[in-house]
């Protein structure tokens, strides 16, 4: 791996630090800073189609049914698609205030999509979907 790709994987290592760290602490403005404008967020039940909209969703739910909560993550693959954008997948979950472990029927496969801007990596879109089909 050239020196570059290195550099490239190790700042896509920080802005999802950056964004479970903002999770943990509850704060919205801190979880979207290194998303783009246009981002979008798919989960079940919701689209969310840009930085704004994200924030907005994610305050609220902090101030409700995910207040102290943190996130459990362990990323499976990176993989750069041409020069400025990258995947990443990983297995997530939420632990709410309290848990220790994610259950299994609370685990996501979650695909993270990266775009290089002014030699910036930032998130363009988010999508996830649960790691078991319902009712298994």
């Amino acid at each position: 791996m050239s020196d570059s790709r290195a550099e490239d994987e190790a700042a896509i290592q920080a802005v999802l630090v950056d964004s479970y760290q903002a999770w943990e602490a509850g704060d919205a403005d801190g979880m979207v800073a290194n998303y783009t404008a246009d981002a979008t967020a798919i989960m079940t039940g919701s689209l969310r189609d840009s930085r704004a909209v994200v924030r907005e969703n994610m305050a609220l739910a902090f101030e409700g049914p995910l207040k102290g909560s943190s996130t459990y993550n362990k990323q499976l693959s990176l993989r750069f698609v041409g020069r400025d954008a990258a995947i990443v997948v990983s297995e997530s979950g939420i632990l709410f205030a309290g848990e220790t472990e994610v259950p299994d029927t609370g685990k996501v496969n979650a695909t993270w999509v990266f775009e290089k801007r002014d030699g910036q990596w930032l998130i363009a879109a988010y999508q996830n979907s649960p790691v078991l089909a319902p009712g298994r």
